[in-house]
């Protein structure tokens, strides 16, 4: 609603940081091509604004291997809506579909949750607990 006094609200917005990392033989380019793909991904969830991060920018708190290893992308969403859980379960389906990627973390507030390939029941009781975490907020 809108008029004299009512203001417009727009949803709170929170950012996390995506670390894509690779198998150990993989290249940097490899590692570069990986993290298109997975902003490519992301962009789809609806997500307000996708940033690459070089390894010195990742935030302290977020877990994450060697730089020379890693990508890192830094994500801006709304805390409304679902795109939050969207945004994790799309990184959880794409980190199984990727031979060359190892895991995946991804921080919030400083808690993370670090996507391996292990098995669906195990991935997914993970994701679940982290999203009720965090999904109010």
């Amino acid at each position: 609603m809108t008029g004299p006094g009512i203001e417009n609200e727009a949803p709170p917005v929170r950012q996390l940081t995506v670390v894509v990392e690779a198998e150990s033989d993989a290249d940097p380019e490899e590692l570069d091509q990986l993290v298109r793909r997975l902003h490519t991904e992301l962009r789809n969830t609806d997500v307000e604004d996708i940033e690459p991060v070089s390894s010195e920018q990742v935030p302290p708190g977020a877990k994450g291997a060697d730089p020379a290893s890693i990508g890192a992308l830094l994500v801006t969403l709304s805390a409304a809506g679902g795109v939050f859980s969207m945004l994790i379960q799309t990184a959880r389906d794409w980190l199984g579909r990727q031979a060359a990627a190892d895991k995946i973390s991804v921080t919030i507030d400083g808690d993370t949750l670090v996507l391996e390939k292990s098995s669906e029941a195990e991935r997914t009781a993970l994701v679940e607990a982290y999203i009720r975490r965090h999904e109010a907020g």
